[in-house]
């Protein structure tokens, strides 16, 4: 395998609840390979996200480091994440979250508003982008008139116009029929094996899980690899 593009070193994350204060994450260590396609599974409130949100530079450490390629996220300011995740990270949700006055080719190129291409480089960069999930024909259709799958479809272009390092996926199925989750996850290998991206994928779910090519275990904090097939 690769060298590492993340590295999560000693990384804890305490929240506070009333007057109880709730560790959710503690003392961890992992490196995520550059190309890998790790699924993050474990019970509801084992940290799943939390981890999801600290290597996307969406939540910092309370302790520890977070690096992804050549970036200390956890020293970075928020205007500084915020232009890093612009450029670097892809995110994709379980409820889509188009805009439905846009159309999905629109949809598309919201994330290079940041950017400084010019609206031409911006339309081209949504056409390819859609027609790598498959929906180049459904560029001039609104959210409503698309399917749940066709939608997070648009979703995923939108994650990946940027052409970012790292895709980061949270329950990116969890809201589709199995046949439907089936085709979303085949696009996200798809993503790894040919067009080389990092996926980071939580999800409850074994069958998707077995779409990525290492399942990470979460469970009160610590963390653990679960035996390939």
């Amino acid at each position: 395998m690769s060298k590492p593009l993340a590295k999560l070193q000693g990384v804890s994350r305490v929240y506070q609840k009333g007057k109880e204060r709730v560790e959710v994450l503690h003392d961890i260590d992992v490196e995520i390979p550059e190309g890998d396609f790790i699924a993050i599974m474990g019970p509801s409130g084992s940290g799943k996200t939390t981890l999801l949100n600290l290597l996307g530079g969406l939540d910092k450490p309370d302790a520890g480091t977070v690096v992804v390629g050549d970036a200390e996220l956890s020293s970075m300011s928020n205007s500084q994440l915020s232009h890093w995740r612009a450029t670097h990270v892809g995110f994709i949700f379980q409820f889509y979250n188009l805009l439905p006055v846009l159309t999905a080719q629109k949809n598309v190129e919201l994330p290079l508003l940041l950017t400084r291409f010019s609206s031409k480089e911006r339309a081209e960069r949504a056409a390819i982008a859609l027609d790598i999930v498959g929906l180049a024909d459904r560029a001039k259709h609104y959210p409503r008139e698309l399917s749940g799958g066709q939608e997070q479809r648009v979703a995923i272009a939108r994650a990946i116009v940027s052409d970012p390092t790292l895709l980061l996926c949270d329950e990116p199925t969890g809201d589709l029929d199995r046949e439907t989750a089936d085709e979303i996850l085949k696009l996200l290998q798809i993503l790894n094996k040919e067009h080389g991206k990092t996926i980071v994928m939580v999800t409850h779910d074994a069958q998707a899980a077995e779409y990525a090519n290492r399942t990470l275990l979460v469970d009160k904090g610590k963390l653990g690899f679960k035996a390939a097939a």
